[in-house]
């Protein structure tokens, strides 16, 4: 029996609606950095101000995730959802009704407010929908989507910004936005999981050490790694964290009860998706601009040379999600991982020289296999360690971790670039840069080496609970 054919009509809209959710918020992580050339000239905006219309989104985005997954399990799953999707599409008007470069990075933030409500609600709602034993299908299905959004955002931006004008790429996100929210009410039933009180400190404590981590990563470059205000920011993020780790040790009803992290599977699927996705958000920063430099490609065309590279997402991520059900988690995110850190040593070694288009097909698809293959399997060892009345907070805590991830990857990348020669010698930076990225491929494979062996958390696991919970180790 096919996979659709073991599916209800509810778990069908349930995916469709939450990849689509998903493939919104992950391409504008991303989108607006083929556009900000023109962005520039039409709003007179500064280098600087550039950078904070794409790192505000991560910001709140970021800062958010936590507390927008907390809603959900006490609330309501299907309606934070919701109500996230309208944010987001309202939010993105606001983007392209822009007068200003301020207007538009507050736009951007508001944009990432929204996206915080709509990922991993998006993930808690497949988590509900699907038992243990289909879980890795439906994830498989979601990561490659989601993942061929933040692929495909730089490309998408490009070809918009193109074709018609830049403040296409946010206008596109409203007729679907309201559509989709009509269908999620319409179509999904509501979930919630374990009632509990809200953590006002603890999601006080965790927003404010994100904010300081991100702050320092993203001004990083920018300030000075050595700087005051970077070195601030990661010792206050690091401090608050720390707060964060105590309070919820004592807390009667904690945002994050620290129980989860004694399972081996989620503490190790995190840390694999966030060297995942440190790889990933890096490798796509760069990709885009390479085929442009080297090959003198203009934004679309670099968009199709890519396809050996994002193509394997339709094909690979739903096939590796059916495996993860019968083989776990593991195999999956070390073979791609590894497979991962293999493509892109690849290209950055056949950068440094003269090379024909040609000769990057295949470490372009070894690549693309190993991500389809990581992506669902990191998402279902740390969603899947959890008891299923736990799925919300799971998905929110990893959600932020890739987040995380993504700001570090683009940040480190950078630097790599920067101290090579940037821009001035953008070849031999790009090398290098796709060589880090090879490495933090391979911290990833090492995280995976970590998960167990077993599949989903039974659904009948007990509710977590501080001091004890139901998990897999």
């Amino acid at each position: 029996m096919g996979s659709k054919e073991r599916t209800t009509a509810e778990q069908r809209w349930v995916l469709s609606l939450a990849s689509i959710g998903a493939v919104m918020v992950a391409l504008d992580a991303l989108v607006v950095a083929a556009a900000l050339g023109t962005v520039k000239e039409e709003l007179g905006a500064s280098i600087e101000q550039l950078e904070w219309a794409v790192n505000a989104y991560t910001l709140s985005f970021a800062m958010l995730l936590l507390i927008a997954a907390a809603l959900g399990e006490r609330w309501g799953r299907r309606r934070i959802f919701a109500a996230g999707l309208g944010v987001f599409s309202a939010a993105s008007a606001g983007c392209a009704l822009a007068p200003s470069i301020q207007w538009l990075i507050a736009a951007r933030a508001a944009q990432g407010v929204g996206a915080a409500a709509v990922m991993p609600l998006a993930m808690s709602l497949l988590g509900a929908a699907f038992p243990p034993e289909r879980r890795g299908w439906a994830t498989g299905v979601f990561s490659g989507l989601s993942g061929l959004g933040v692929l495909g955002g730089p490309v998408v931006g490009g070809a918009v910004t193109e074709g018609l004008a830049w403040q296409w790429i946010f206008w596109i996100n409203v007729p679907v936005g309201a559509v989709a929210i009509w269908l999620v009410l319409l179509r999904i039933g509501e979930s919630s999981g374990t009632a509990r009180r809200l953590d006002p400190a603890g999601a006080a404590l965790v927003s404010l050490a994100v904010l300081g981590l991100v702050w320092g990563v993203v001004r990083g470059e920018p300030a000075g790694w050595g700087s005051a205000e970077v070195l601030g920011a990661f010792l206050a993020g690091g401090l608050l964290l720390a707060a964060f780790w105590v309070w919820e040790n004592h807390a009667p009803q904690p945002m994050v009860p620290p129980a989860f992290f004694r399972s081996r599977a989620f503490s190790a699927g995190n840390a694999a998706g966030f060297f995942l996705t440190a790889a990933l958000f890096g490798a796509v920063f760069f990709m885009a601009q390479y085929l442009q430099v080297a090959f003198g490609a203009g934004p679309l065309e670099a968009g199709l040379r890519l396809l050996p590279w994002t193509a394997t997402l339709f094909v690979v991520a739903p096939v590796a999600g059916r495996l993860v059900d019968r083989v776990g988690e593991r195999p999956l995110i070390v073979t791609g991982l590894g497979l991962k850190a293999v493509g892109m040593w690849w290209i950055g070694q056949a950068a440094g020289g003269s090379v024909r288009y040609a000769e990057l097909v295949v470490p372009l698809v070894v690549a693309g296999c190993g991500v389809s293959m990581a992506l669902p399997a990191t998402q279902s060892a740390t969603v899947g360690a959890l008891p299923r009345e736990a799925v919300g907070i799971a998905s929110g805590v990893y959600g932020m971790t890739r987040q995380l991830g993504g700001a570090v990857g683009v940040a480190v990348l950078g630097a790599v670039f920067a101290a090579a020669g940037g821009y001035g010698d953008f070849t031999t930076g790009f090398g290098r840069a796709l060589t880090v990225c090879a490495l933090l491929s391979l911290l990833g494979a090492l995280a995976g080496l970590a998960v167990g062996r077993g599949a989903a958390a039974p659904s009948g696991a007990p509710a977590a609970r501080p001091g004890r919970v139901g998990v897999r180790r």
